[in-house]
């Protein structure tokens, strides 16, 4: 979806070598769950706030769960936390401009973000990686109403893991910016993600329907 010069070959692999051997020296576990594990590790700048890694059992196929990870218009319906999202034009290429829904009485957040997705072979196994980040696109202005997230990516990697089942690694950093002290962001964060997860498993199997 994005150009290529977004994203970098050694940034697809290395979704793809973490989906195969899990790299968390030095990070905590806060989160452990029958089918997903959640690591974090506090970022230097800004100090309080985590980055995340998550490795996980979904019950969807790969080919499937990518899909339904990529389609947008889906996903405003299984999303709880989605207020807006569609596909925009920026210097020529595809972009997503995504609101989110924050609880009261945090203020709305928006994002606008490029992603790309590609299946790969790695180490003789077909792997699915997506991968996303934000932009900055000064000419789409900023709404009163909510703030705009500047930091903010996401990788996600997907392969097999026996009948109707896929493994699961995903990185995840958002930086909402002022208003919320972040104890509570990273509590609401890392109960979140598993929920994430969930739901989109949830969408998965009703995928056919919709």
């Amino acid at each position: 979806m994005a150009s290529a010069s977004r994203f970098s070959e050694e940034e697809f692999q290395e979704a793809c070598s973490e989906l195969q051997n899990l790299q968390v020296s030095g990070w905590e576990m806060p989160v452990v769950t029958s089918v997903v594990k959640v690591y974090q590790r506090q970022m230097n700048k800004p100090i309080g706030l985590h980055e995340y890694k998550v490795s996980g059992i979904v019950r969807s196929p790969p080919d499937l769960l990518a899909d339904v990870y990529m389609d947008l218009d889906y996903r405003k319906q299984w999303d709880q936390y989605v207020q807006e999202l569609r596909e925009i034009k920026v210097d020529g290429e595809e972009a997503v401009y995504w609101q989110m829904k924050y609880p009261f009485p945090m203020s709305n957040r928006d994002c606008v973000y490029v992603r790309q997705r590609r299946e790969l072979n790695f180490e003789e196994r077909k792997v699915h990686v997506i991968l996303a980040q934000s932009i900055s696109v000064p000419w789409f202005s900023e709404k009163s109403s909510m703030i705009r997230v500047k930091e903010y990516k996401q990788s996600l990697a997907i392969q097999s893991y026996g009948p109707w089942r896929s493994e699961v690694f995903m990185y995840y950093f958002n930086n909402p910016g002022d208003q919320i002290p972040f104890w509570i962001l990273n509590n609401f964060t890392k109960s979140e993600i598993p929920a994430f997860l969930r739901d989109l498993e949830n969408a998965c199997l009703k995928y056919h329907r919709a």
